[in-house]
């Protein structure tokens, strides 16, 4: 009897308790026989053969054969082999049943999307790596991309944890010294900077793009690699199906930092020798009190971390989509909810989003084809001040958080440590309570195609419009308080931004068979056109005052001053055209040949038009008739060169421009045109140019796939900042070159075991070697700042970390004296036991700039992850993991003490202070701190990033073929998901992602678990 949806929702309540039911029983039925190779004839042991639906199994023995009790002659028997085609056939009236499995070349036979269309796996010549829906589902994040982190060689994926926060993606090294170096994401055809608008539970599918030939065919905007990302689809002939996906979890911060509490601080602090700071311990004593415990320190003792940040945030995603499909037409719709909470307290700082989606392809003629997909995504993201990390940080712990002395202090009695003579409040709560920032964003998606077959299975035209409309309303406001020193005045700053997007393609495919030959061949045309127009403005003193719960107070007409320099408006408008071919052949499935080409132009630069270019080519060496490993099914070698452009820079005049000026002419202001020489000449977009070497592989009846390349990516004209001679002014100039050079390896083992289960390990990992090779005549490019100085040299990475490297810490002055710097230097610097030991490089007797040094890069040489699954029965296991290593970080943190020195610093240094000798040999003294010779830009500052990280693990159990309270089950699946759960690092911080390398501020990356349901009707 058909149920219906309210039969279905009555046991919903009781799902956990469904392991315990048990299959409905039937008259039983013995079938036995034996499992053979179609390729060779030899039985095979170890096939799976299971009762459809059900947990009933049972493996082959070492001579093919099984028996096996089926519920009837209605059962249908499931035969499933790695490497061979799974079959099913029906009992019937059958008692023996022999059976002879085809090899599976599925994987191999698999569909991957490339440029404007799409290729069998076994035909690629290119790196081409492709995440499915169930990997990219494991994760429970809002940025799809997240799910990536580990899965792909050559991608590397940087974690943000504030809500809705997109992470940073970089696609084989960096290869611009100005430029974005994200990838273009193509979703169903439209270009984005950026996917933070789709859900996961929306993607089909994820495909990496990472060599040149695989990329150049999308022209300008493919120099950072390409991310092709198609969204579900319904199917033909398939009745309407309701799938719910959600999960409900909590998130909760890893390895808190750990800074120097009371005793901590204050033994620092009079070791410093600082009389202000003593005098601020005194203040301290005298207005908070003095500890039970130890009488000498103040009685506050506060953890500023445990006072802003939550224990535990709640997340949550859930999804709706109906699909099917007739033999005409197929539909997929959805509609989806996702929301994350922050770890800050006291504070909005969350981000919420939801989305529909419709997707529907419908066939008009036999010949005739047209489609849509609409998805709409409507986001609100509450953005904490950043600087609460900053501040919490370096807020003293003899502070408490509230100060009843303090009465000027209003709306509330925060504490502020300037009433002790600090130079700043150093309280966090100012931040978090007295401001409020929110972003809405909304964007929507439109693609629609139509497609006709010219020539049956022969030639197809095909015309696609894809239009993408976002916009970015943000509203920042500082409400009204005093800090009981300063009063601050209430602000709102408000801007509107808009982008409109417009891609049209017309291509023609040939695809043809001549006998042994096979050709297919892509003509096209694309016209692009992109839009942004916004307005900002900020306002002081809003009359009456806002508060946080009155919103409607929170308007610029309520402003009595209106920023002159607050007020603007921007704009940009793009448009190109494009003209693009690709011609894919192969002989006889054995060699391979393939080549884009792509002419591309734009008025961004004076330089209108590029013409980019590839080639690849395969040969498949196991379809050679001298080729006899029994152990290898499939072997390809494949090489491939291409051009791929980045217009992501900022364009330049290129010409000299005219200024007026006035001068004085018999005392009169008289104004005049003066040309200016020096200008920008930045006419062209980067050009990468990449060779790409690899194989393909699969081995022991397609139990075991290797993936293999060597790459070499050479960005040149690179927008760079050079010194003209003689005029001594900056300009820049297309004149840099960048090379990102490495290996990649991925390989993976999948099997089945006796008594029904079923294995897969994997791993992965990448090297890369980033090397400035030119900068258009210097030897070098400063960057950074000048304490936190960072440099790109030719022959070294892009904006490496650049100081001095230590030798340990001065234990005595008969170190000092037999250091080797001369006696002049000793005196004028004054270094003192306690004090850094710099390496004379070029071993003149002095530290200058020139013992400076490259002391590492951002950028890691070494990414990797593994991952490995097994099902048995009704419970599949999964578990990933990953890392990277050969990067570091700059802790700035530790180096702001150049700025401000009256402020905490973490445990671990406080701990670890020298006092004496042979008491540290890494850290100064306290005193130490404090003195230029320490604060120079060096190794102290400048840490290892590497890390390992157990990324993810999942527990999913399966209900198949139950029932509960009389009522069938759905096919229904639990699942338990830990994201994150453990990183292991030495990195002095709260976690090693930090996307540029500079550690100042960073959101921690929580750990997440997660409870999950799908349920399919």
């Amino acid at each position: 009897m058909k149920k219906t949806l309210s039969s279905y929702l009555k046991v919903l309540p009781v799902l956990l308790m469904c392991a315990l039911a048990q299959p409905l029983s039937a008259q039983t039925v013995v079938v036995l026989g034996t499992v053979r190779s179609a390729e060779d004839g030899q039985t095979l042991p170890s096939v799976t053969v299971r009762e459809k639906n059900t947990n009933n199994g049972i493996t082959t023995d070492i001579d093919g054969r099984y028996r096996l009790e089926v519920a009837s002659n209605e059962s249908v028997l499931v035969f499933s082999f790695v490497g061979f085609v799974t079959q099913e056939v029906v009992v019937g009236n059958q008692t023996t049943i022999n059976i002879t499995l085809a090899p599976n070349i599925s994987e191999l036979g698999e569909i991957v999307v490339v440029g404007y269309g799409s290729q069998e796996q076994k035909d690629l010549t290119s790196s081409i790596s492709t995440i499915k829906t169930e990997e990219i589902d494991k994760t429970p994040t809002a940025q799809a991309m997240q799910a990536l982190q580990g899965k792909v060689p050559g991608l590397q994926v940087v974690s943000s944890g504030a809500p809705g926060a997109a992470p940073t993606v970089r696609v084989r090294g960096v290869g611009s010294l100005e430029g974005n170096a994200a990838p273009l994401y193509v979703v169903d055809g439209m270009f984005f900077s950026s996917i933070d608008f789709l859900n996961t539970s929306d993607i089909a599918s994820i495909s990496v793009l990472k060599d040149a030939s695989a990329s150049a065919i999308y022209g300008v905007r493919a120099s950072n690699g390409v991310i092709l990302i198609e969204t579900k689809s319904g199917s033909y002939n398939k009745p309407a199906e309701i799938i719910y996906n959600g999960y409900y979890g909590i998130q909760t911060a890893q390895n808190v930092l750990k800074v120097a509490n009371s005793q901590q601080f204050t033994n620092y602090a009079l070791a410093t020798g600082s009389s202000a700071d003593q005098a601020f311990i005194d203040n301290a004593l005298q207005r908070f009190g003095r500890s039970r415990i130890d009488p000498n320190i103040p009685a506050v003792n506060t953890d500023w971390y445990s006072q802003v940040m939550e224990e535990y945030a709640p997340i949550q995603n859930h999804s709706l989509s109906v699909n099917g499909g007739s033999d005409k037409s197929r539909y997929s719709l959805g509609v989806s909810y996702f929301k994350q909470d922050g770890l800050l307290k006291f504070t909005r700082n969350e981000y919420e989003r939801l989305n529909l989606r419709s997707k529907i392809d419908f066939d008009v003629t036999e010949n005739f084809r047209v489609g849509g997909n609409i998805n709409i995504s409507n986001g609100t993201q509450y953005v904490a001040e950043n600087s609460v990390w900053f501040k919490t940080y370096f807020a003293v712990p003899i502070l408490p958080v509230y100060d009843d002395q303090n009465t000027a202090a209003t709306p509330n009695m925060f504490s502020n440590a300037q009433v002790l003579g600090y130079r700043g409040s150093q309280n966090p709560l100012y931040d978090l309570f007295y401001n409020d920032n929110r972003n809405k964003i909304g964007k929507f998606l439109g693609n629609f195609y139509a497609e006709l077959d010219i020539i049956p299975d022969m030639l197809t035209a095909r015309t696609a419009y894809n239009y993408s409309f976002s916009q970015i309303n943000s509203r920042n406001i500082n409400f009204e308080f005093s800090d009981g020193v300063t009063d601050f005045l209430s602000s709102l700053r408000r801007s509107h931004a808009t982008t409109y997007n417009q891609i049209w393609d017309n291509y023609l495919t040939f695809n043809k068979q001549f006998n042994q030959h096979n050709l297919t061949a892509v003509l096209g045309y694309s016209y692009r056109n992109e839009t942004a127009e916004g307005v900002f403005a900020r306002g002081t003193e809003l009359d009456p005052s806002p508060n946080r719960v009155q919103e409607e107070l929170w308007y610029l007409s309520l402003a009595d001053q209106i920023d002159e320099g607050g007020v603007g408006d921007f704009g940009s408008k793009i448009y190109g055209t494009s003209y693009f071919t690709r011609v894919a052949y192969n002989y006889d499935d054995r060699y391979l040949l393939y080549g884009t080409y792509r002419r591309d132009g734009n008025n961004k630069f004076q330089e209108r038009w590029g013409d980019f270019f590839t080639v690849g080519a395969g040969w498949v060496l196991t379809e050679e008739e001298f080729f006899n490993a029994p152990m290898v099914d499939f072997l390809k070698v494949r090489a491939g060169w291409g051009q791929l452009g980045n217009d992501g820079i900022t364009a330049s005049v290129g010409a000299p421009t005219v200024e007026q000026r006035f001068v004085a002419i018999d005392g009169v202001r008289t104004p005049g045109n003066v040309v200016i020489p020096t200008f920008d000449f930045v006419d062209r977009w980067e050009t990468t140019e990449e060779i790409n070497v690899g194989i393909s592989s699969r081995m022991f009846n397609e139990r075991l796939s290797i993936e293999a390349d060597y790459f070499q990516r050479d960005t040149k004209d690179a927008a760079v900042t050079i010194i003209l001679p003689l005029i001594r002014e900056n300009v820049r100039r297309s004149a840099a070159s960048i090379r990102n050079e490495g290996f990649e390896l991925a390989m993976n083992w999948s099997d089945d075991l006796p008594g029904g289960i079923r294995y897969s390990i994997g791993g992965n990992l990448a090297t890369l070697n980033n090397e400035v090779l030119s900068l258009g005549g210097p030897q070098y490019l400063d960057a950074g700042s000048a304490e936190f100085r960072q440099r790109s040299i030719i022959g070294n990475p892009l904006q490496a970390f650049f100081g001095y490297k230590t030798d340990g810490i001065f234990q005595n002055q008969a170190e000092i004296d037999n250091s080797g710097y001369t006696s002049e230097f000793i005196t004028n610097s004054g270094v003192e036991p306690g004090d850094f030991k710099y390496v004379d490089q070029n071993g003149d007797g002095v530290i200058d700039d020139n013992d400076r040094v490259v002391l590492g890069s951002y950028l890691p040489t070494l990414t990797y992850g593994f991952n490995f699954a097994v099902s048995y029965k009704n419970f599949d296991l999964s578990a990933d993991f990953q890392g990277q290593s050969g990067h570091s970080i700059l802790n700035r943190k530790r180096g702001e003490i150049i700025f401000t020195t009256d402020t905490n610093i973490d445990a671990e240094l406080a701990d670890n202070l020298w006092t004496g000798e042979g008491t540290s040999n890494k850290y100064p003294s306290a005193a130490g701190l404090r003195k230029g010779w320490n604060q120079n830009m060096s190794d102290y500052f400048v840490e290892d990033g590497s890390y390992f990280r157990i990324q993810n693990i999942r527990l999913t159990y399966n209900l198949i073929n139950k029932t509960v309270l009389g009522t069938e089950m759905p096919d229904t699946k639990i699942t338990f998901t830990a994201e994150r759960p453990l990183t292991l690092f030495n990195y002095n911080g709260f976690n090693p992602e930090v996307a540029n390398g500079i550690d100042r501020q960073t959101y921690p990356i929580p750990a997440v678990y997660t409870l999950g349901l799908n349920i399919k009707f």
